[in-house]
């Protein structure tokens, strides 16, 4: 429906978004290693033994041993790093890299990685419970970028964004409309698409999982929907001292300062 690229929408609270560039880099080095160096034989392993399995997970089906890479539940991470083609990757990390700076700005780095993680296990979960027996490995950022999309619509839906709709024209909307449009495809899609090739169900369970991780993650006073901090009337219009006056010959009244021997003047 549409790709980002780019938004008006400066770091406020960190100097540059670490965790955001080392996703990307992860992802990008997993993409080359399973894409481009190993064999069709060795990246078909590689995501039978770290992708997403529901069947596996749920008890329906037994991996051999040899491809047993990690424990079955880190593969509620581990799948999130890898992706089926160039373009799978690169639409993914293009959105990561409009909308993930704001909100590891939002949350601070830690914090923001573990989000991150937390919506990549959400879509795997809602992915497995839309298909318990299904025997094809899940992988993919899309769980885990679901969940970044849905923190900056929350956050941010009145910022600028220039978005490419329908690959060919570049207009600047606000967040909130090709965001909620965006979030509402996906849940049309699981309805009518539930078996394709595209899962749905772990773009919705990152969604869910963004919707309401952000609102407990965002650091203290970073506000919801690009609401102003406004400072309280009782504290705006609380009376201040004013400065001791003095009144020095062929000058102004000015503050007094230490070595002043004039006479205040209040």
């Amino acid at each position: 429906m549409f790709i980002p690229l780019h938004d008006a929408n400066t770091l406020k609270h960190i100097k540059l978004q670490w965790v955001t560039l080392g996703l990307i880099a992860v992802n990008v080095a997993a993409w080359l290693f399973t894409g481009v160096i190993a064999s069709e034989q060795v990246s078909q392993a590689t995501f039978l033994g770290l992708g997403y399995i529901p069947a596996v997970a749920f008890d329906h089906a037994v991996l051999p041993p040899q491809l047993e890479l990690v424990p079955e539940p880190l593969t509620y991470i581990t799948y999130a790093f890898f992706h089926a083609g160039f373009w799978h990757l690169a639409s993914n990390m293009l959105f990561l890299w409009v909308f993930g700076d704001n909100i590891e700005d939002a949350m601070g780095h830690v914090r923001f990685l573990i989000f991150y993680l937390l919506c990549a296990v959400a879509g795997a979960l809602c992915h497995g419970l839309a298909g318990t027996s299904s025997q094809a490995p899940l992988i993919g950022a899309s769980g885990a970028i679901s969940g970044v999309v849905t923190a900056y619509l929350v956050l941010h839906p009145r910022v600028r964004v220039w978005v490419l709709v329908f690959m060919r024209i570049p207009l600047p909307l606000p967040a909130f409309v090709p965001l909620l449009l965006w979030v509402g495809q996906q849940f049309t899609m699981l309805v009518l698409e539930p078996d394709g090739g595209v899962s749905w169900g772990a773009h919705v369970g990152g969604i869910l999982a963004g919707g309401v991780l952000v609102l407990v993650m965002r650091r203290r006073g970073v506000p919801l929907f690009d609401r102003e901090v406004v400072t309280p009337r009782a504290v705006r219009d609380r009376p201040t001292g004013n400065p001791i006056m003095v009144a020095v010959a062929g000058q102004p009244p000015r503050p007094r300062l230490p070595w002043d021997k004039g006479q205040p003047l209040n």
